[in-house]
């Protein structure tokens, strides 16, 4: 089953440290092939600057990134474990790398690795309501469906712009605290 991949995230294209002008301008024109809709001749590029620059984390995440537009999620791993793991990656995109690697953990069935993903991308970027999203979606997966739906109430209760939502919003949270809670 794929993913979502959401049209408007677009992840840094931008010259890669470390990477020669040449790696630089390769890495733009593989962002913009997938941005063009021709995902499968930027995987390849990417796989060239993947092999030529091992250490780019950039590469790396956009690597995975192509890979995981053309439903390949199992071959994405790798990339992005690496983007993740090397210094270098732009804030914006290290808070991609870490949703698209939790959520390819989890697409994939390994949910425990999607729940630790997630749950480190959540420590580090507290605000970003799709990593607090997918990262209730991998705990239904474990069956921490209390813990999901709190962190779902929660997450609607601070987002959500519907009147009724915002009528509700400090009941919502407090229920999100105890939802068992009983008079």
């Amino acid at each position: 089953m794929r993913k979502a991949v959401t049209a408007g995230a677009t992840p840094s294209g931008t010259a890669p440290s470390g990477a020669t002008p040449s790696g630089d301008g390769r890495l733009a024109e593989a962002v913009r092939l997938r941005e063009a809709g021709e995902p499968e001749r930027a995987r390849r590029l990417l796989l060239s600057l993947a092999a030529e620059f091992p250490g780019d984390a950039r590469i790396a995440y956009q690597t995975a990134w192509a890979h995981d537009v053309l439903g390949l999620e199992a071959e994405a791993v790798p990339f992005y474990e690496r983007a993740v793991a090397l210094p270098g990656l732009p804030e914006e995109d290290r808070r991609g790398a870490l949703l698209g690697l939790g959520s390819t953990y989890r697409v994939l069935g390994r949910y425990a690795d999607a729940v630790r993903t997630l749950r480190a991308g959540v420590e580090e970027f507290p605000d970003d309501g799709g990593l607090r999203a997918f990262l209730a979606m991998a705990l239904h997966n474990t069956g921490e469906h209390h813990e999901a739906t709190a962190l779902l109430l929660r997450l609607l209760a601070a987002t959500s712009d519907d009147p009724g939502v915002r009528a509700y919003r400090r009941a919502i949270e407090f229920y999100a605290g105890d939802l068992d809670a009983t008079v």
